[in-house]
Parts: structure tokens; C-alpha cells; sequence
């Protein structure tokens, strides 16, 4: 199929018009939460791709309350859940009840029924409770005795967890990190974005009240538009050089061979798209251009780049490796 440049400038069209819900959505969500720009419009990217987030950062830094105000934003329903090492899978997707009357079961679904799910401290919980989560995350359903529920559409984990504290957590294993969309590095506040906390924070002042702006059928109308959003086949490309640098960094003439333990997964491929797309139609456009991937790709490709212990005893990370093919892989 020929795309013209009519199309794309309908598509770009439609693209502006449900762009404004977004940016209202933005708005909203910024009357709570101070500066963390690149957090919360990364949180919106998620959204539009329909994929799951996991934020981490040091404690204090509005994880948290960033969640429970996009939550609060959008006309969905939503549920936190505290992760603790003694959560049991069933306390996740729920659990059938003894009903002593007839002796029958019924059904109690747990909070991962739910359009927007935040799994506060995820690794806090052993693996049996993460993999229930992470499981319910890949394939949108969850089995509770012999019956299949599904899962709300749409259906959005936001997962927090803090990188500081090791005693008392189990760490996410890499094949299931590789669930999530999105990784995201929350990082500390500037000193005048601090000052501006501490004002908003006064006790007479309060805590803003958040409105509903956005429903859950603008939601899912903009994600129809944004798939309609021109991709070129040198983008494709461009994509795809960047996922195989992370495997076959001699191909590209890159000497970081001896950091990577394990490249990217094809995955990173789709979501790289998916990523891009969502950040042509933040930025109002029908099309997407380089810079869309690049600016996506540090938080799809972070979490699916396994670096050597050559590496960790270098004191490289995964971000470096990703910014060196960034730095290197030829921009079409």
C-alpha cells in the first residue's frame, strides 16, 4: 500500500484532535505532581501503547502519588497493591469462596481486576506472587479454579520498586522484567522544581483535587488513531539496526561486545514502534521521525539489555551500552 503525503496529513489530522484530550489529561495530572515531565508523559506513552510501566526510583519522589493521580485523571477503575513478602498469589487475582449454605464455590476476583493496576513495591513479594502478576500482565486473563476471567480493557500495570534497599526484596527476574514496556528511572527533583514542592505542600493549601478528564473510549479511540501513524520503512530499519546492535554490536562496528551479556528481545522491537508512535501523536504529528525512537529507546531497551560481569566490574551499566548504540548506529 502507497502512503501519500494526503494521508498522512489526515491522519496527522485526527492525530491533533484527540491529541488535546492528551494534553488535557497532562494538565491535570501536573496540578499534583511537580516537574517529573519526562516521567509522566512516558507514563501517557504506556498508555496509548497499551503496555506496562515499571518506575524506579529512591523513595520520596512521587512513584506513588504520580500513579494514583493518572488513575484519578481518567474515568476508570483502579487498584493499588501494597507488595509484601507474605502476599499470596490469590490475594492478586483472587480466590474461590466456600458459599456453607448450598457447598458451592464463588468466585472473589482480586484487585488486578482493574483498568489502571499499581503494584506498589513489587519487589518486595517472592517470586510466586510475582509471577501471578506477571503472568496476568502477558496474557490479559487469570485462571481461578477452572474458570477463565479476563481482564479489563484497557488493562494498565504500573509497577514501582525501590533500588536501594536489597535486605527484604526479591529482585524481578530478567525474562520477566522483559513483560514490562517500560522501564523508567525516576529521578530527584531540581532545586527549583523542590521549592515549588515545599509551597504546594503548605498545610492550608492542601492537596489539589483531581478531576476526570479523559474516558476510557477517548482512551481507546486514541490508540486506533495512533496506530494509523506513518512509520517509513527507513524508520522500520533504523529500529530494527538499533535491536541488532545490542546482539551483534561487531556487525555494527561498535566494540562494546565484551559488555552485553544478553541483547535485546524481539520485544524491544515491537515496543520500539509502538513507543515511537505514541511520541509522534504527544508531539501532535501524523508521522514518526528519528528522534521519536530515540527518545523512546533508553526506556524500552535499558531493562532488555543484560550487561557481562566484565562489565559490572567496569562499572558499566545497561544505559551506557544503550546510549553507546544510540551514539553509533547510523541515523536514516
Amino acid at each position: 500500500m502507497v502512503v501519500t503525503h494526503a494521508d498522512i496529513q489526515q491522519v496527522g489530522a485526527l492525530v491533533r484532535k484527540h491529541h488535546a484530550h492528551f494534553d488535557r489529561l497532562l494538565a491535570e495530572i501536573s496540578r499534583v505532581i511537580v516537574g517529573q515531565e519526562n516521567l509522566l508523559r512516558k507514563m501517557l506513552v504506556g498508555l496509548l501503547s497499551d503496555g506496562h510501566i515499571l518506575l524506579e526510583g529512591v523513595p520520596g519522589l512521587a512513584k506513588t502519588t504520580a500513579v494514583a493521580t493518572l488513575a484519578r485523571a481518567i474515568h476508570a477503575t483502579f487498584h493499588r497493591i501494597q507488595f509484601t513478602p507474605d502476599l499470596l498469589p490469590a490475594d492478586i487475582v483472587g480466590t474461590l469462596i466456600f458459599q456453607p449454605r448450598d457447598g458451592s464455590f464463588s468466585v472473589k476476583k482480586g484487585p488486578v481486576f482493574a483498568n489502571i493496576v499499581l503494584a506498589d513495591e513489587v519487589n518486595r513479594a517472592p517470586a510466586k506472587v510475582q509471577s501471578a502478576l506477571l503472568e496476568a500482565m502477558q496474557e490479559r486473563q487469570v485462571t481461578i479454579g477452572e474458570e477463565t476471567h479476563y481482564l479489563d480493557d484497557p488493562f494498565l500495570v504500573l509497577a514501582t520498586q525501590n533500588p536501594i534497599e536489597q535486605e527484604g526484596t526479591y529482585p524481578l527476574p530478567e525474562a520477566q522484567v522483559d513483560r514490562f514496556m517500560l522501564k523508567l528511572l525516576v529521578e530527584y527533583p531540581s532545586a527549583t522544581e523542590e521549592r515549588q514542592i515545599l509551597d504546594r505542600m503548605a498545610p492550608q493549601r492542601g492537596t489539589a483535587r483531581i478531576e476526570p478528564v479523559l474516558t476510557l473510549d477517548e482512551v481507546k479511540a486514541a490508540r486506533a488513531v495512533m496506530d494509523e501513524i506513518y512509520l517509513d520503512d527507513k524508520g522500520k530499519d533504523y529500529i530494527v539496526s538499533l535491536v541488532h546492535a545490542t546482539r551483534r554490536p561487531t556487525e555494527f562496528g561498535l566494540p562494546i561486545g565484551p559488555w552485553i551479556e544478553y541483547g535485546a528481545s524481539p520485544r524491544a522491537t515491537i515496543y520500539l514502534a509502538r513507543g515511537a508512535r505514541a511520541m509522534a501523536f504527544l508531539a501532535g504529528r501524523g508521522y514518526v521521525t528519528p528522534q521519536d525512537v530515540k527518545d523512546i529507546a533508553p526506556d524500552v531497551l535499558r531493562h532488555r539489555v543484560i550487561i557481562s560481569y566484565e562489565a559490572e566490574a567496569e562499572e558499566k551499566t545497561s544505559d551506557m551500552v544503550v546510549r553507546h548504540v544510540l551514539d553509533h548506529v547510523p541515523v536514516p
